[in-house]
């Protein structure tokens, strides 16, 4: 990195924090804070749910996932974010813009009960906190790799993350949403200026179809198609037949010649669990929500997802495609020029920054990731902070403060939620981050997934929410454990087409949904058109009320004609770019 590539870095991000720091001083209430006081266009929320949607994590941990699975990995952004940024804005997202609601949370209480809530709370705290460990993780092994950086690199790390928390605490939604949308651009030039330089080094389509070939016949068709079945394979060299035997109760056939065990999926099981991935990321996550409860109308809410949607069906193939170049030069992480302790699938897209640009290029680059960084980290303290101030803090241990004590709350939980994350680094060093990611999903996020749209798009009776959320995560639970438990006791504990990697998430819903139904049929159904749940008192009421004088306010009437039709059609481009194009 020279003084000119640090320039570019220092410059471009120290101006989008004093902005966001000089925004800060609009802040007044915890409506202000929380909600940007309902005054957000179209285009700044689509630009914020964008930027949260694309961090650091997805530009290294995600070329380091694609490394690993190739093409198929796209249909996680292409379809179910997309579909799942139409269908939040449209229905899920939009029931509780209309109710005035702070955080997504609040919806479970509305339709299932207080219990719901809580526990939704805590799944999204584990499930957001963790990516911000993977950020942390992927901001130091930029500079690790790219600027030859050791222990200096994770004090870095520190500093943006405090940075970060500063304006965010001081500012809340606004400050972040704008500094959002200002980081989008510096992250979509950086990522297409990378793009073209590797895409010209490695000779466009078909010198990447070419380097692949080189090292496997088969692995075109691998990384560069969707449509291909998913085959894992585990060296059993040295072990006995009885421990071979433990290992194939969780699936698997054995290859006595090459001492392995491969387990294949069918491509229908692939793209069902990255459609479910994507589609959870969009519904549960309240990074995403928050941004349109913010939204100053229901046009620009559901106007915002369609701007979002079309930047990422762009990014993804620019962003991601990183992956798969590098493997067509690193077929094998062993082969990689680094050291043996960051010879691993997440330092790729690093490296290619490191060895394939140039003088300037690098440091818009590191800008673009140290950017990402920071969009993701004001998000998730924000909404973190929101979601444990409302939903715990105000809702079950102190109920009746003014506006400023929860506002003051909600700015010193911030730097406690981003430092926090922090503990998860040493699980993340040791694995593929997005591997890590991917696991915990299937386990909580997506029993959670299905409450929400189970409750907005059925009349399962209230009191099954927390019990069809609890014997989902319990069986998410259950799948990381049984490959362990067969493995040290000979115990299957679950089918073996359960506990497949791919095939699990497809079961999370079928259990969670199912649970909630069969239920219904025991003790009832709810009636149609039940009002939502409104808070009986103190601040939560009050500011609840403060939300809909806001809407009255300045609340827009417009067709829904060209969201409801742009929306279709960003669905539609996902869906043929996934399932034609690149099948």
């Amino acid at each position: 990195m020279t003084i000119l590539d640090w320039f570019l870095v220092f410059v471009i991000n120290g101006a989008i924090i004093v902005y966001g720091l000089i925004l800060s001083r609009q802040t007044k209430s915890s409506a202000d804070w929380f909600l940007a006081g309902r005054t957000l266009p179209w285009w700044i929320v689509g630009l914020s749910l964008y930027a949260t949607a694309i961090d650091s994590s997805d530009l290294v941990a995600d070329s380091g996932g694609i490394y690993f699975f190739g093409m198929s990995y796209f249909v996680t952004n292409w379809v179910g974010v997309v579909v799942g940024w139409v269908v939040a804005a449209h229905f899920v997202v939009l029931a509780m813009y209309r109710a005035g609601m702070y955080t997504n949370a609040e919806y479970l209480e509305a339709r299932f009960g207080p219990v719901a809530r809580v526990i939704s709370v805590f799944v999204q705290v584990q499930y957001r906190t963790l990516i911000l460990g993977i950020i942390a993780n992927t901001i130091y092994l930029v500079l690790a790799i790219v600027c030859g950086w050791g222990i200096q690199a994770w004090w870095a790390v520190v500093l943006v993350a405090l940075l970060a928390t500063v304006y965010t605490a001081l500012g809340g939604l606004k400050s972040v949403a704008i500094t959002d949308a200002l980081q989008t651009i510096v992250m979509v030039i950086a990522s297409l200026v990378l793009f073209v330089v590797v895409w010209r080094a490695i000779g466009g389509w078909g010198g990447l179809e070419e380097k692949l070939a080189e090292h496997d016949a088969d692995l075109p068709r691998k990384m560069l198609h969707v449509g291909h079945d998913a085959v894992e394979i585990q060296s059993v060299e040295g072990k006995s037949s009885g421990e071979i035997e433990r290992l194939l109760l969780v699936g698997g056939s054995y290859d006595e010649n090459k001492q392995q065990i491969a387990k294949r999926t069918s491509v229908w099981w692939v793209c069902a669990a990255f459609f479910i991935i994507g589609l959870a990321y969009s519904i549960v996550n309240h990074t995403q929500s928050m941004r349109m409860f913010g939204a100053r109308s229901e046009w620009d809410l559901k106007m915002s997802v369609v701007i979002a949607s079309a930047i990422l069906l762009v990014t993804t193939f620019t962003n991601l495609t990183v992956g798969i170049i590098g493997r067509a030069l690193y077929p094998y992480p062993s082969l990689m020029p680094l050291t043996e302790a960051l010879q691993k699938n997440d330092s790729i897209y690093p490296l290619i920054v490191r060895d394939l640009t140039a003088f300037g290029f690098q440091g818009l680059v590191v800008a673009g990731v140290v950017a990402a960084a920071f969009s993701t980290f004001d998000s998730i303290g924000s909404t973190l902070s929101a979601l444990l101030v409302r939903d715990v803090y105000a809702r079950l241990l102190v109920r009746n403060r003014d506006d400023h004590h929860y506002l003051r709350v909600g700015q010193w939980l911030t730097p406690v939620i981003i430092f926090g994350s922090f503990g998860y680094v040493p699980f993340l060093i040791e694995e593929t981050m997005l591997l890590f990611y991917l696991n915990l999903v299937g386990a909580f996020v997506v029993p959670l997934m299905t409450v929400y749209l189970m409750g907005v798009f059925t009349r399962v009776h209230r009191r099954t929410g927390a019990v069809g959320l609890l014997v989902g995560i319990l069986y998410g639970t259950l799948r990381l454990l049984a490959p362990k438990i067969a493995e040290t006791f000979g115990i299957a504990i679950l089918p073996q087409i359960m506990v497949d990697n791919y095939a699990s998430y497809v079961f999370s819903v079928l259990i969670t949904g199912g649970t909630m139904v069969l239920l219904s049929m025991a003790i009832g159904w709810e009636p149609r058109g039940k009002l939502l749940h409104e808070e009986a008192s103190g601040w939560l009421r009050a500011s609840q009320l403060e939300v809909g004088r806001i809407d009255q306010s300045h609340q827009v009437s417009r067709s829904s004609f060209w969201p409801v039709a742009l929306g279709i059609v960003v669905v539609g481009i996902g869906v043929l770019l996934s399932f034609v194009v690149f099948w």
